[in-house]
């Protein structure tokens, strides 16, 4: 289903429309550092993966329980690693920051511009 339909059809009868789905999605891209102000790194910085495109669009229409700041809540896996977390709205990445902690980096040895590969879903 187009992910502008589902998004209307969600928000006129209120609950995500048949087929829209919740996930799973697979995404790939770089991992990237959070910046401060200055351009550099500040100390306990946190490392995000950028969703965006058709999936951010998909995710946008599926996802009718936004939490604070408009997040939503998924479950994620990278390699062996499955864990649950929010997803955080951009308007500056086009989409979706999905946070990864430092117990994933380190179970998964992701560091900065690692490119990995996510399935993850609504919950």
């Amino acid at each position: 289903m187009d992910a502008d339909l589902a998004r209307f059809l969600r928000d006129e009868l209120g609950h995500a429309p048949e087929g829209s789905g919740a996930g799973p999605w697979a995404v790939r891209g770089p991992v990237w550092l959070w910046q401060g102000a200055d351009g550099a790194p500040a100390k306990g910085s946190w490392y995000f993966l950028t969703i965006d495109g058709e999936t951010a669009g998909a995710i946008r229409a599926a996802a009718v329980n936004a939490a604070a700041w408009g997040s939503v809540y998924v479950e994620v896996t990278i390699g062996a690693t499955t864990w649950r977390t929010s997803l955080f709205p951009s308007k500056a990445h086009g989409g979706w920051l999905l946070p990864l902690k430092a117990a994933v980096r380190k179970a998964e040895k992701i560091v900065d511009g690692s490119v990995v590969e996510a399935a993850l879903s609504l919950t």
